[in-house]
C-alpha cells in the first residue's frame, strides 16, 4: 500500500512543476537567537562541530546554527565554521544575521559566491545599485554563477539609469544552452520597465516560441509566458494577451496564475506588471534558478537561493510555495506550514498552499485538524477535485478507505464527462477499494484511469503488479509492468515491482537483476532491501541475503517489516513455494509496499575520480563532465561527505563521479 498510497498534492494539482513554498524562514531574529540557547552544551571545538554537522544532516538548522557559534566560541578566526554559519543562517531565513558573516568572508574566493551575493541582495533593499554591481564581480565563478550574477548585474545596471547598457550585457553574456531562456526573460522584463516595449517584445515573443528551453525550467517558461500577457493587456492588445496564455495552457494547463490572469483580462480588469522594482527583478532572477534547481534533489542548494529572493521579496508567493516544498523534503512540516500561511490570501497559489498545508497537518498527526480544514476548502469550490483528493489521501493515509471511496465518490458525481485530467481520481478510487479487498470494483477503476490516461506508469505498475500478485493475467501484468518501467527507468519503486513480480513468479535469477537496480536506485528503502535480500536467499547467496535484511533493519521501517526481516535473520526463508499460475488467485498475501517518492538517477557500476578545481561547483563539474547540469544530483548521492550540500564542495577535494 505505501508505494502506491498518496503522493504529494502538487502532482495531481499541477501538470508541471510549477511551486510550491513557505514562511517561517524569516522568523524573528531574536527568536532564533534565543533557542541558540537552549542547546546542549559542549565542551571542546571538536564536539560542536560534529553536533553542528549531525543537526545540518537532520536540517535542523537552529540547533546547526547554535552549534556553529559554539564552535566558534573556541576557535574564531576559523574561516570555514564561519562559511557553514553563514550558510546555516541563510538556509533558516535568518538573512540579516548572516551578513556580518557575510561581510567577513566576502573576499574569500571559496565562498564569495554566496557571501558577495548576501551582501548584494542587501544592496538591492538599500537601492544601493552601484553597490550591487561591484558585489556582483566574483573571482570564481561557475557556470550557474555566471548567469546569476548577469542578471542581477542586468537588473543593477538598470537601477542606475542604464538599460540600454545592461540589454547589451545580457545579450553578450556567454554560457551553456540553457542560459538562453534565461536570459530572454530578464531582457524582456528589464526592457519594459524601461519603457522599450517593443524591445521588449521581441524578447518576450523569442522566449514563449522556445517551449524547448521551457521544458528544462517551466516555471521560469511559464512566467515568461504571464509577463508578457501583462504587457500586451496594459497596452490594449486583449486578444493578443489572450493567445499567448492560450500557448501557456498549451504548455501546462489549468496553472492558477494563468487561469485568474486570465479571468482578469476578459474582464477587463487591471492588470499590474509582474516586476516593480529593480529589487524584485533580482529576486525574480533567484527564484528562477531557485525553481528550476528545485526538482528533485539537492534541496539545500535550492533553498539557498530561495531564501535569498525571499530577502528580497517576502511575499512572492511562488517563492513561498517553493520552500513549502523543500521543508516538506526535509521533512518540516511545521515549517512547511508557516511558508504555507503566509501566502498572500490573493495569490492564485493561496487554494493550492492551503491544500498542502493541510496535508503537512496530516503528516503531524493532526489529522482531524486536516479533515476539517479540506472539508472546509471543499465547501468552497465543490468542482475543485484537488479537494477531494487530498482529502481522500488523508483518510487512506490511517486506512479508512472506505471513507477514501466515498469521498472519490463524491468528487467522480460532480463530473459528467471524466477527461484525462480525471485519472487520479478513478486510480485513487481504485487503491480504496483494492485495500478493502473489493476487487470487483477495484479493477474497473484502474482500467478507466488507464482509458482517460493510457501510459501513466504509476496506474500501469498497480494494476499490473496487482494482477500478477494475484495470480491471473499474468503476461498482460507482466507487460503491464515492464510499460511503467520503460516510461520511468529511474524510479526504485515501479523497478521494484517488476523485480517483485519476477520473484512471484518463481523466476528468481530475473528477480535480482531488477532488484539489484531498484536498490541502486532508492538505497534507502527499507522494504526494496527487503526484497533484494529475499530474492538473494532464493538464488543461494545467503551471506549477501542477510547483509540486505540487516540493511533493511537498520532503516527502520515499519513494524510489520521489521517483524518480517528479523524473523528471517534467525530463521532465513522458509522452501520455496510453487511459482504462481494463471487463476491462481486464493490466500496469496498481500506485500507491503514502499512510499512512491521522486524518480533519482542511478548511479555508477564503476564510478569515475575528479578533483574539484578553484571556481568550479557541482553544476559546472556536472556540465562539463557529464553533459547537464541537471545531475549534480548524481553527484551529491554517489559522494556521502558531501551531506547532501551541493556548496560543500572544496578546491582540491576528490569527488567519484558517475560514468557519463
Amino acid at each position: 500500500m505505501q508505494r502506491f498510497g498518496r503522493g504529494r498534492l502538487i502532482a495531481s494539482a499541477m501538470a508541471v512543476a510549477c511551486a510550491l513554498g513557505g514562511s517561517a524562514a524569516f522568523a524573528s531574529q531574536d527568536a532564533g537567537a534565543a533557542a541558540s540557547q537552549t542547546f546542549v552544551r559542549v565542551g571542546s571545538f571538536s564536539g560542536a562541530v560534529l553536533a553542528a554537522r549531525t543537526a545540518e544532516t537532520d536540517n535542523d538548522f537552529d540547533a546547526a546554527i547554535a552549534y556553529y557559534e559554539r564552535a566558534l566560541d573556541f576557535d574564531r578566526d576559523n574561516l570555514a565554521i564561519q562559511q557553514s554559519i553563514l550558510l546555516t543562517l541563510i538556509a533558516r531565513g535568518h538573512f540579516d544575521r548572516a551578513l556580518p558573516y557575510a561581510e567577513k568572508l566576502k573576499t574569500v574566493p571559496e565562498v564569495e559566491r554566496f557571501s558577495r551575493l548576501a551582501l548584494a541582495v542587501d544592496a538591492f533593499r538599500k537601492k544601493d545599485h552601484v553597490a550591487a554591481e561591484n558585489l556582483l564581480k566574483l573571482a570564481l565563478a561557475s557556470d550557474l554563477d555566471r548567469l546569476i550574477v548577469g542578471l542581477m548585474s542586468g537588473w543593477a545596471n538598470y537601477g542606475q539609469g542604464n538599460a540600454q547598457f545592461a540589454l547589451d550585457k545580457l545579450a553578450e553574456l556567454q554560457g551553456p544552452e540553457w542560459y538562453t531562456l534565461f536570459k530572454g526573460y530578464h531582457r524582456a522584463l528589464i526592457a519594459e520597465a524601461a519603457g522599450m516595449r517593443d524591445v521588449a517584445a521581441a524578447a518576450y515573443e523569442e522566449t514563449v516560441a522556445n517551449q524547448a528551453a521551457g521544458a528544462a525550467a517551466p516555471e521560469t517558461y511559464l512566467r515568461a509566458a504571464e509577463g508578457y500577457a501583462r504587457m500586451l493587456a496594459r497596452a490594449g492588445s486583449k486578444a493578443e494577451a489572450l493567445a499567448v496564455l492560450d500557448q501557456a495552457d498549451a504548455f501546462a494547463a489549468n496553472r492558477p496564475s494563468i487561469v485568474m490572469l486570465r479571468e482578469t483580462i476578459e474582464a477587463g480588469g487591471p492588470v499590474e506588471p509582474l516586476i516593480a522594482s529593480t529589487a524584485d527583478g533580482a529576486a525574480e532572477a533567484l527564484y528562477n534558478l531557485g525553481a528550476a534547481l528545485n526538482r528533485g534533489g539537492g534541496e539545500s542548494f535550492v533553498r539557498l537561493y530561495l531564501q535569498y529572493a525571499r530577502a528580497l521579496a517576502p511575499h512572492l508567493d511562488g517563492v513561498l510555495v517553493q520552500l513549502g516544498q523543500v521543508a516538506e523534503l526535509q521533512n518540516r512540516p511545521e515549517e512547511a506550514i508557516a511558508f504555507y500561511e503566509d501566502v498572500p490570501a490573493a495569490s492564485p497559489l493561496k487554494r493550492i498552499a492551503e491544500l498542502q498545508l493541510a496535508l503537512n497537518l496530516s503528516d503531524l498527526d493532526r489529522r482531524d485538524e486536516a479533515k476539517t480544514h479540506l472539508q472546509a476548502l471543499i465547501e468552497q469550490d465543490p468542482d475543485d477535485m484537488r479537494a477531494y483528493l487530498a482529502l481522500g489521501s488523508v483518510h487512506a493515509a490511517k486506512e479508512e478507505y472506505r471513507d477514501a471511496a466515498t469521498v472519490y465518490d463524491r468528487a467522480l458525481q460532480r463530473i459528467d464527462e471524466p477527461t484525462r485530467a480525471d485519472w487520479n481520481l478513478f486510480y485513487q478510487r481504485g487503491i480504496a477499494y483494492e485495500r478493502l479487498k473489493e476487487w470487483e470494483k477495484a479493477e474497473p477503476n484502474f482500467r478507466k484511469a488507464l482509458e482517460l490516461f493510457p501510459d501513466q506508469p504509476q496506474v500501469l505498475n498497480y494494476l499490473g503488479y496487482s494482477w500478477v500478485d494475484m495470480g491471473m493475467n499474468l503476461e498482460e501484468g507482466l507487460d503491464l509492468i515492464r510499460r511503467a518501467v520503460e516510461l520511468r527507468p529511474n524510479d526504485g519503486y515501479i523497478v521494484d515491482s517488476l523485480g517483485w513480480a519476477y520473484y512471484r513468479l518463481g523466476r528468481f535469477e530475473e528477480a535480482v537483476t531488477e532488484l539489484e537496480r531498484a536498490v541502486s536506485l532508492k538505497p534507502d528503502d527499507a522494504v526494496l532491501n527487503d526484497h533484494l535480500g529475499d530474492a538473494y536467499w532464493r538464488v543461494g547467496r545467503r551471506l549477501e541475503a542477510t547483509f540486505q535484511w540487516a540493511h533493511a533493519r537498520d532503516l527502520e521501517p515499519d513494524a510489520t517489516v521489521l517483524a518480517s526481516v528479523q524473523r528471517k535473520l534467525v530463521e532465513g526463508l522458509p522452501a520455496a513455494e510453487a511459482p504462481l499460475r494463471e487463476e491462481q488467485k486464493a490466500e496469496i498475501p498481500q506485500v507491503v509496499m514502499p512510499q512512491a517518492a521522486a524518480p533519482k538517477p542511478v548511479p555508477a557500476a564503476e564510478p569515475a575520480r575528479f578533483v574539484v578545481q578553484p571556481g568550479q561547483s557541482l553544476w559546472s563539474i556536472a556540465v562539463e563532465k557529464l553533459g547537464d547540469g541537471e545531475r549534480f544530483r548524481e553527484i551529491l548521492r554517489l559522494n556521502p561527505s558531501l551531506r547532501g550540500r551541493a556548496d560543500a564542495i572544496r578546491p582540491g577535494q576528490e569527488l567519484v563521479l558517475p560514468t557519463p
